[in-house]
């Protein structure tokens, strides 16, 4: 995760470099934070959303006209629970943390200047593997064979269209998107030979203020 943290802050510095060169006047730097509810779409097993929480910077800058650029890089706490059996009490939810982090890169159209706007654009997450309690990692999953742990090694990288809004006024606001992974995100599960044919779709709801300086 250290290494994850130190790319995409290489990332975002030298995006910013480049912005302040051609927007030097306009350019805004953004300090963001809130939280998201992370939804496992998949017909394997029964997948219930839970919240997390987001941190990032942004840097927003002209483009043309009404239209400005966020060059956007967030870390994320995802979680998720599944429906399971624990051979001693039965029918078990298991809680799933998934940490991963964003770079983004999105078109603003400016409704309201420094008031309103709505953003849409690519985001590639990098992910972790899923964490869960050692002791329910035996769990069988409901419906299946399999056992908790089985579906801890997930795909590594996930691509999203997103679509958002931000409101507020020119250093406070908030920011509300969603984002749909287009690519399987149990895709490296299918190189396991479980015997299952794995097919998941993430989608994510974030809410994030945003402190423009």
């Amino acid at each position: 995760m250290r290494k994850l943290t130190l790319v995409l802050l290489l990332i975002l510095v030298s995006v910013s470099a480049f912005s302040q060169y051609r927007y030097r006047d306009s350019n805004r730097i953004g300090i963001s934070f809130g939280g998201n509810q992370f939804s496992l779409n998949t017909n394997n097993f029964e997948a219930k959303p839970d919240l997390g929480w987001n941190a990032g910077l942004s840097m927003r800058g002209n483009f043309y006209n009404n239209l400005e650029m966020v060059y956007s890089m967030q870390f994320s706490e995802n979680n998720f629970s599944v429906a399971t059996i624990n051979s001693s009490s039965g029918r078990e939810d298991v809680a799933y943390k998934l940490a991963s982090g964003q770079v983004a890169l999105l078109v603003s159209y400016v409704i309201i200047q420094s008031h309103l706007s709505i953003e849409f654009g690519p985001v590639v997450q990098v992910n972790g593997k899923l964490n869960l309690d050692s002791s329910k990692e035996n769990n069988v999953i409901a419906g299946t064979t399999l056992l908790a742990k089985d579906i801890k090694a997930i795909s590594n990288f996930n691509f999203y269209p997103t679509i958002g809004i931000t409101f507020g006024v020119r250093h406070f606001r908030a920011n509300v998107s969603y984002q749909y992974g287009v690519n399987n995100m149990l895709e490296n599960l299918n190189k396991k030979n479980l015997g299952v044919n794995f097919k998941g779709n993430l989608g994510i709801l974030n809410g994030n203020l945003i402190i423009y300086l």
